[in-house]
């Protein structure tokens, strides 16, 4: 089986509050819809993520719009206030999400 990159399936954007980081995942169409709802989950985005996200991850369908809403608490470091990280305030977390790999026959 190969694998595909997300960034090849949809676009996202991200945010913070505090030290959770939110980020949007909307696919170009609804077969890429129904291939990330399959593939991308909250087990295989903290292991995408390895030990920046530090809490638990919630995934919301939005099936109206084509799109997930993620969730990922203590992912921040401490958020924009506190941390020294270089992406203090989630907004780079989005791209790095573009980059997980996920199956495709």
């Amino acid at each position: 089986m190969n694998t595909i990159q997300l960034r090849e399936l949809a676009y996202a954007r991200s945010g913070d509050k505090g030290d959770v980081c939110n980020v949007g995942l909307l696919a170009f169409n609804r077969e890429n819809y129904e291939l990330i709802r399959k593939y991308v989950t909250p087990e295989r985005i903290k292991a995408h993520f390895g030990d920046m996200v530090k809490g638990e991850v919630e995934i919301y369908e939005m099936p109206n719009i084509e799109a997930l809403e993620i969730v990922l608490r203590n992912a921040l470091d401490g958020g924009a206030t506190r941390t020294l990280r270089f992406d203090q305030t989630g907004k780079a977390m989005g791209t790095a999400l573009l980059r997980m790999e996920i199956p495709v026959e």
